[in-house]
């Protein structure tokens, strides 16, 4: 696994990652203080994840019925193979609570913007983990600010 050589500052990412409530939701990862992020399975979703770097920014998105970005959390770990895995592909993530947003976005807030028509989470819906580009953060934040 490549390591970030002591004294080298990389450009903070952002990313987008999905988990449906009932299994696990923000207001958990907030009682919980922090969580290691696995299941990842997906191929793309699995490379996108092992680009995630500790104090990259991540939009916690509710999938299922809510479909909704509902927090900010932040990568507390590079990306590092998976402990319960026997599956050499698999990589998890440690994350932490950030904040809670104050009004949650919605999936259809977002497709109703023309300027995420390249977005990830409208072209490939079924995707977990996602980069964000800044445009697309600070747009997606915009209507979470009371």
């Amino acid at each position: 696994m490549w390591r970030r050589p002591k004294g080298i500052v990389l450009a903070k990412n952002r990313w987008l990652f999905k988990e449906e409530p009932a299994h696990y939701s923000f207001d958990q990862l907030v009682k919980d203080k922090g969580a290691r992020w696995n299941g990842v399975e997906n191929n793309m979703a699995l490379k996108n994840l092992r680009a995630v770097r500790k104090d990259d920014e991540i939009l916690f998105y509710h999938t299922g019925d809510e479909r909704r970005v509902v927090g900010i959390m932040s990568a507390s770990s590079d990306a590092y193979p998976d402990p319960d895995s026997k599956d050499p592909r698999l990589v998890v993530v440690d994350v932490r609570p950030v904040r809670k947003l104050e009004r949650p976005v919605t999936l259809a807030q977002v497709k109703s913007d023309p300027v995420f028509a390249g977005f990830d989470l409208v072209r490939v819906g079924r995707l977990s983990v996602m980069p964000v580009a800044e445009k697309f953060w600070s747009r997606i934040l915009k209507p979470s600010q009371v």
